[in-house]
């Protein structure tokens, strides 16, 4: 097949997106804009380097922010290129490096078991470091602590340099010592957190240029999704690993840059060209996601920044209708439009999950999140309560942890005691003690516990821990059990469940909650085969950030912070306190630099709406405990009148009752006085008279018949539990849910 036929099958493609494609040698940016395609892009550029058969597909190494959207990638390409897809290394830039260090960390002194710490592993590490340091943790708190050595391995700054910059301030000082036991016990536990996977990974490179060699020559084609989120760290291992033939391809929006509290250098794809001598530079600047006027506002917000590439992005798509700017008193009353909205889509036939409520603070989620349970509408909060951030199930890793790395400290330290095992926090520490003068781990010293005269009396106990723990590696490294076996192995020899009956609160559903983990141990020894190993299923739920579990085919709608919803679509999008001093925050407000990143986020919450957009705001706001007038966003004032449908300027909305029907209904009546608006809002009542009771039958507006299974009194309210005929059974407030009996 010639060059020319080949090209032929990318036809599909806007003439950009080909040169894109077909680019293959040499640095080159990508400037894709919001739904312009650039995944589309990336996996096409990967078949057609493969299909001209430029190189081998080991030879491709494509790298992207999360575990869902490296999937995502893995899965269009062995569709696009079903021999050979599975070859190309398509992950993480933390999986990467881990999969580099797995197999020569040794070299740094880390066997191929290292662990890989979380933030809450992290927390306690440095917590008990402040507490043998003597540091007063209000005096330096652990998240500072946390973030200052996070801040230092970005800049590939050692505990060594930071000690010498601290030199003359008492606060630097005191966090690089603490920087400086944090990692010597890191060391010892043989364990690593997020940071180090990368920094280390440098630091092998830098100190064995044959290893940086091996994967040099490997990888010939480099390709690096949203370019424009890496840090100083990310941007030195892809530009050592492209040293020797130069062919990167970073693929990443200026606009949409936003992390820079994580460390995200926005420079790295301002300077490109100027890094990578000879770049080109592609833009991608048709949009496919969403309608005229939503790409419009987008366009205008954004045209107020000054530090930028530049492009502006169009499409072929409907003009569609306005953007709605609904104005509301109060969060109570923004809520209850909100969930007014939902309803009337779903009853006129939308779907749950065509909706997402978009927030800049976590803390706007609560009187939301109160009025959708109210109207039985389901949702999910991204960014909530994770799955593996469950206690008993954050128990059970902590001894697949310890059968992997008996020397990881953290985790040993949770287990010990837990079921209880007669083991006082008093011969844990005085373990933990004698270890860090040793240079040993807990683990190492507890197992010859009766040679230390201070660990004498609980050395029998100690025994038995050790006894059971090197029991279960006996068996993990017999090759006897497979990983959901050894999992039973733990829950039968520590007697778990049984723990959980009788010293816990809600039992069951933590039980649940364990036989779940065991169900995913069974579908990633499916997934995985013969590779299925502890250590690779460890670094993967270790890796694992919530979006990653973010279920699209869920009917549910979603709730999330700006930040969580990039990278992602919804049909219909709510963007709520579209208000100065919450968006854009108050701390970027004197800042042009934070401001402009403020900016950026809003034009990642626009381009989230595919058909309809809503931009929400309040007259008064309570957050925090405090409650203050609320003045529009410049954002808002940013996009055109002609682009906006302004509603809400006179009207409030609430959960009200008509005629025995529970209904949203509009209060015309605008506050008298300011202290009015103030006053505690107050719910409205049943009309008298209207009662449910266990058999009668209901019509809800959106989920059709349905018969009331219990009624339970809740103050002025009544909690029924309804099974409708379509949806199955719901449990609903009275005053609440838009229904009529039967």
């Amino acid at each position: 097949m010639t060059q020319a036929d080949i090209q032929q099958n990318f036809n599909h493609m806007n003439p950009m997106q080909r040169e894109a494609v077909f680019c293959t040698e040499g640095p080159l940016l990508i400037l894709a804009g919001a739904g312009s395609g650039k995944t589309t892009v990336l996996v096409n550029r990967i078949a057609y380097i493969l299909q001209s058969e430029l190189c081998r597909p080991w030879n491709i190494l494509a790298i992207t922010f999360t575990n869902k959207a490296a999937g995502e990638l893995k899965e269009r390409i062995c569709n696009a290129v079903p021999e050979g897809g599975n070859d190309i290394w398509a992950a993480t830039f933390h999986s990467t490096c881990a999969r580099i260090l797995r197999r020569y960390g040794d070299r740094l002194g880390y066997s191929s078991h290292f662990t890989v710490y979380a933030t809450d592993d992290q927390k306690r590490l440095v917590k008990d470091i402040l507490k043998q340091l003597n540091i007063d943790e209000k005096l330096l708190p652990v998240r500072s602590v946390m973030s200052e050595i996070s801040k230092a391995k970005d800049k590939m700054d050692t505990p060594q340099d930071m000690l010498k910059q601290g030199e003359y301030d008492y606060r630097k000082l005191s966090i690089a010592k603490v920087y400086e036991a944090y990692q010597a016990r890191l060391k010892t536990a043989d364990a690593m957190d997020f940071d180090d996977l990368l920094c280390k990974t440098v630091e092998l490179f830098e100190q064995f240029p044959e290893i940086l060699g091996y994967y040099q020559n490997q990888f010939k084609y480099i390709m690096v999704d949203e370019y424009q989120d890496t840090n100083r760290v990310q941007y030195r291992f892809v530009s050592m690993l492209a040293e020797k033939y130069g062919n990167i391809c970073v693929v990443g929006d200026d606009d949409q840059s936003i992390y820079k509290f994580r460390g995200a250098t926005i420079e790295n794809i301002l300077s490109f060209e100027n890094t990578f001598k000879g770049a080109k530079i592609i833009r991608l600047e048709q949009n496919y996601r969403s309608t005229k006027n939503i790409l419009n506002a987008a366009n205008e917000v954004i045209s107020n920044n000054t530090v930028r590439k530049g492009k502006t992005l169009w499409t072929d798509n409907p003009e569609g209708e306005k953007i709605e700017l609904h104005t509301c008193e109060d969060e109570r009353d923004e809520a209850a439009f909100i969930a007014k909205t939902i309803m009337d889509g779903v009853a006129e036939g939308r779907k749950y999950s065509d909706f997402a409520i978009l927030y800049r603070t976590n803390a706007q989620s609560n009187a939301i999140e109160q009025y959708l349970s109210r109207s039985g509408i389901p949702h999910r909060i991204i960014g909530g309560h994770r799955f593996y951030d469950r206690e008993e199930i954050r128990d059970m890793i902590a001894y697949l942890q310890v059968i992997n790395n008996p020397h990881d400290d953290v985790r040993l330290s949770r287990i010990i005691n837990v079921p209880k095992r007669g083991i006082g926090a008093r011969s844990l520490q005085v373990a933990a003690e004698i270890g860090a003068g040793l240079g040993e781990s807990i683990y190492t010293i507890i197992k010859e516990a009766e040679n230390y005269p201070q660990l004498s009396r609980s050395a029998g106990k100690l025994k038995q821990f050790v006894d059971l723990i090197d029991g279960l590696i006996e068996a993990h490294e017999s090759e006897d059990y497979s990983l959901a076996e050894l999992y039973n192995l733990i829950l039968e020899h520590t007697g778990y469940e049984n723990y959980l009956r009788v010293e816990k609160e809600n039992a069951d559903v933590r039980i649940e909650n364990i036989e779940e983990l065991s169900s995913n141990i069974i579908k990633f020894e499916e997934d995985y085969g013969d590779e299925a190993e502890l250590s690779a299923f460890l670094e993967e739920i270790s890796l694992m950030t919530d979006i990653d579990n973010y279920d699209a085919e869920a009917d549910t709608c979603v709730m999330m912070t700006l930040h969580s919803a990039k990278g992602l679509e919804f049909p219909v999008v709510f963007i709520t306190g579209m208000e100065d001093g919450l968006f854009p925050s108050r701390l970027s407000m004197d800042n042009p630099e934070e401001l402009n990143e403020e900016r950026r986020l809003a034009y990642v919450g626009i381009t989230r709406a595919k058909q309809r957009l809503y931009l929400t705001k309040t007259r008064t706001r309570m957050l925090f405990g405090t409650t203050s007038y609320s003045r529009e966003s410049r954002f808002v004032k940013e996009i055109p009148d002609k682009l906006l449908n302004k509603t809400g300027e006179s009207k409030r909305y609430s959960f009200g009752t008509q005629n025995g029907t529970n209904a949203f209904s509009s209060d015309n009546e605008r506050a008298s006085s300011v202290s009015s608006r103030f006053s505690t809002y107050q719910k409205p009542a049943a009309k008298a008279g209207v009662t449910y009771s266990v058999g009668d039958s209901v019509l809800h507006k959106v989920f059709g018949k349905g018969l009331v299974m219990s009624a339970e009194k809740m103050g002025n309210d009544t909690l029924l539990e309804i099974a409708f005929d379509k949806v199955g059974t719901k449990k609903l407030m009275a005053n609440f849910c838009k229904m009529e009996k039967l």
